[in-house]
C-alpha cells in the first residue's frame, strides 16, 4: 500500500494498463479484428466451452498487436504524448504454452516491454526509463481440473454458467471470425449494481480453444474502453529469446508488492470494525455519513492502524471513502498531479473515466479518497456530502 501511493498517478496507471494486457495475454491473445474468415457451426454456449477447454492448444502464439486505450480524456491526464500503455500502441506478441509471454508496444514516446511467467511481471517503459516489478504469489492448490489435466463435464460447466447468471447476464455463443479464424464470442453484463460497466467480451478460435477477443465496454460505448487487437496471428513453437528478456541495464528499477489476500493482511493490525470503534481507534477526525448520493453506508473500518475503508452500496456500484491523517505526504500524493475542482470551498484533485470517477481532497485534519464506478458529476456530490 505504502510503494502505491509514493507512485506518481501516471506509473500507476501504466501498470493498471499493463496489467490488463497480461490478463489477457496471460490467456492467449486479446481481441482480434473481426471479418472475412470462415466461421463455425452454431453452438449451445455450454458446449463451445467444453470443446474450448478440450481442444489441442498449440505450441506458442505469436501475434501482431493494437493495444488501444479510450479510458482517459485525450490530454487530461498525460498531455499529447505517452507511453504506449496511456494512450495506445502498436506492437508484437509472443506466448509459449508453459505460461511465459511478451507483448511489445512502440509509441512516439518509446517502446514498452511487458514480460511475465509464473514467477514475475515486469513492465519497462522506456518513456521514463523505469521497470516496475511484482513478484507473483506463489500458487496453492490443484485449480479446476484437480490437476489431472481432465476439462470439467458439461454439468459443471452448466453449474458454474448458472452460478454466473445469478448477477450477471449472458449471451450465447456467438459464431463469428477473428483475425480470419473461426471463433465464438460471448459477452457478459452486470444484472444489477454494475456501475458505469456496460459489459465484458470474450472470444476464442473454435480449434484451438486460443482466446481471441477480451475487451472492456462502457455503459452507452459501441467502442471497447480498453482493447488489445491482433492484426496477424501464427501458432507454433516461441524461442525462450522471444519470451526472456531484460531491461535496459541503466533503467530504474520499482520492485512492487503482489496485492496481499486481504484488506489487512500483513499489516500485523486486525482491523477494527464499526463507527464507533472506528472512530474511537483512529487517531484523527472520520466522516462517515449514512448514505453518498442516495447509496447507504454497508461497512465501515480501520485497517493497518491508520486507514478508514468506508464503503457505500453493492456490487460494482459501491462508493469507496479511504480516509488517513492529513500530513505532508498526503497533500503530494500520487493524485496530487490531476486536474482539480472545487468541493463547496476545498479543491480536490480529480480522475475522470468512462468506468469511473476517482477524487482526493483533504479538510479538517484528514485526508480522503472517494472513487466509484459513477460519473464525475455524482462523485463529486457525494463527495460534497462526505461533512
Amino acid at each position: 500500500m505504502s510503494q502505491l501511493r509514493r507512485l506518481s498517478t501516471r506509473s500507476l496507471i501504466a501498470i493498471t494498463a499493463a496489467a490488463v494486457i497480461v490478463a489477457a495475454g496471460g490467456a492467449a491473445i486479446a481481441v482480434a479484428a473481426r471479418g472475412g474468415g470462415p466461421t463455425p457451426p452454431p453452438k449451445r454456449l455450454d458446449q463451445a466451452i467444453h470443446d474450448a477447454l478440450g481442444a489441442n492448444h498449440p505450441a506458442g502464439v505469436t501475434a501482431r498487436v493494437r493495444f488501444t486505450n479510450r479510458l482517459f480524456p485525450s490530454g487530461s491526464l498525460i498531455g499529447q504524448l505517452g507511453s504506449a500503455l496511456m494512450s495506445g500502441g502498436s506492437g508484437r506478441l509472443w506466448l509459449t504454452d508453459d505460461g511465459r509471454g511478451r507483448v511489445e508496444l512502440q509509441s512516439d514516446a518509446g517502446d514498452v516491454q511487458i514480460v511475465w511467467n509464473d514467477q514475475r511481471i515486469s513492465v519497462y517503459d522506456a518513456s521514463s526509463n523505469t521497470v516496475y516489478r511484482v513478484t507473483l504469489p506463489k500458487h496453492t492448490g490443484s485449480g479446476s481440473t484437480g490437476g489431472s489435466g481432465t476439462p470439467p463435464t458439461l454439468a459443471q460447466i452448466d453449474k458454474v454458467l448458472t452460478d454466473i447468471g445469478v448477477h450477471w447476464a449472458l449471451s450465447g455463443a456467438r459464431a463469428t471470425d477473428v483475425a480470419g479464424r473461426p471463433a465464438y464470442s460471448v459477452s457478459v453484463s452486470p444484472k444489477h449494481d454494475g456501475g458505469l460497466l456496460g459489459s465484458l467480451e470474450l472470444a476464442w478460435d473454435a480449434v484451438h480453444g486460443t482466446p481471441l477477443r477480451a475487451g472492456i465496454y462502457a455503459q452507452g460505448r459501441s467502442a471497447p474502453v480498453l482493447q488489445l487487437a491482433v492484426t496477424n496471428i501464427s501458432y507454433g513453437a516461441v524461442s525462450d529469446s522471444d519470451v526472456d528478456v531484460a531491461p535496459p541495464a541503466g533503467a530504474k528499477v520499482i520492485d512492487i508488492a503482489a496485492p496481499s489476500g486481504g484488506p489487512h493482511e500483513g499489516s500485523g493490525t486486525p482491523a477494527v470494525t464499526g463507527l464507533a470503534a472506528v472512530k474511537a481507534a483512529a487517531g484523527f477526525p472520520v466522516v462517515a455519513p449514512d448514505s453518498l448520493v442516495g447509496l447507504p453506508r454497508t461497512d465501515v473500518r480501520l485497517v493497518g492502524g491508520d486507514t478508514v475503508l468506508v464503503l457505500y452500496g453493492q456490487g460494482l456500484g459501491r462508493i469507496v471513502l479511504v480516509e488517513r491523517k492529513a500530513d505532508a505526504s498526503s497533500a503530494n500524493g500520487l493524485m496530487s498531479s490531476l486536474p482539480t475542482v472545487s468541493l463547496d470551498g476545498l479543491t480536490a484533485h480529480e480522475l475522470s473515466t468512462e468506468l469511473g470517477t476517482a477524487l482526493a481532497w483533504q479538510a479538517g485534519g484528514t485526508s480522503y479518497v472517494l472513487a466509484g464506478s459513477l460519473p464525475s458529476a455524482a462523485a463529486e456530490a457525494a463527495a460534497r456530502a462526505v461533512k
